[in-house]
């Protein structure tokens, strides 16, 4: 058996890793540099980060590919680069994970940053091939799970999620940002969504980024409504941000954060995490809280 399912069979949570981008901008990422660069400028960055949430009690850690179709890599100069970019973020991801039996590589999968016909310039087909080129390499570099997240509308991540599937029997979790509430930027609500992806084989449901501890946990009650059992992943922002000065700040404590883990576990959720704006001090102070 595939060892996420085993881990989801003998466990009644398990704990992903924090954010990429906002932990990686704090170490040094200038603004404007694709996190995917680093695979092959300074791969050390990547591993510091990934290792130090293995530290803080993470059973999952995504690799930094959430942008890392050709689609939303074609500024990058490693856009001819795209399937050994994400190849060696598995491996990347999978080093830090070292020996820690049951840590495991999640590949990550974003959407592209445009929208498709008939509101934007994507065909169906290049966005399905797209992701197909993204999956392909990140199960060939041995993730256990692929993880399509941050969506938010289901054109993109229907070709997303067929794509993935077409590739690899692998685990598929798809998480979506509500962004507006309880919708999303397309309108989509959290009861709908759920429906829609328990029937195309989906083995979690879940949200992420975008919005409010308070307004997760909104999310994730009208998630229980309509699938109610259905395994949720819960992964919020560290709250919204603001701006002081030139920096971006996150205020939700570690403590607060932990808190509210436990409402989400509460109403379903089997991983919970954290996203944007989250450290290593938040994903400890959960371990310790939900574990």
């Amino acid at each position: 058996m595939n060892k996420f399912l085993q881990l989801l069979e003998t466990r009644q949570v398990l704990l992903a890793d924090g954010a990429t981008g906002t932990n990686l901008h704090n170490m040094g990422l200038k603004p404007g540099i694709p996190t995917e660069d680093l695979v092959m400028d300074d791969p050390g960055m990547l591993l510091e980060l990934a290792k130090s949430f293995v530290k803080a009690g993470a059973d999952i850690i995504l690799t930094c590919t959430f942008g890392g179709t050709r689609l939303r890599m074609k500024e990058s100069k490693y856009v001819d680069r795209v399937s050994e970019i994400n190849f060696r973020a598995a491996g990347l991801a999978r080093q830090a994970a070292a020996g820690e039996e049951d840590v495991l590589v999640a590949g990550s999968m974003g959407p592209t940053g445009q929208l498709m016909k008939p509101y934007g310039p994507l065909s169906a087909e290049e966005v399905y091939a797209s992701f197909k080129e993204q999956a392909s390499a990140l199960v060939k570099g041995g993730v256990d799970l692929l993880v399509l997240e941050t969506h938010f509308a289901y054109d993109e991540a229907d070709a997303a999620f067929r794509a993935a599937r077409d590739v690899s029997d692998l685990p598929i979790v798809i998480s979506f940002s509500y962004d507006r509430g309880t919708r999303t930027m397309m309108g989509v609500k959290p009861a709908d969504m759920i429906r829609h992806y328990h029937e195309m084989g989906a083995t979690l449901v879940g949200a992420n980024c975008g919005t409010t501890l308070e307004n997760m946990e909104k999310v994730a009650q009208e998630y229980a409504q309509a699938e109610p059992g259905f395994p949720l992943w819960i992964k919020p922002n560290a709250g919204l941000p603001r701006m002081e000065g030139e920096s971006t700040v996150f205020n939700v404590s570690p403590e607060q954060m932990a808190g509210f883990a436990s409402k989400y576990i509460a109403l379903g959720a089997r991983v919970v995490g954290g996203c944007c704006g989250s450290t290593p001090a938040h994903i400890a102070a959960m371990a310790a809280g939900v574990k």
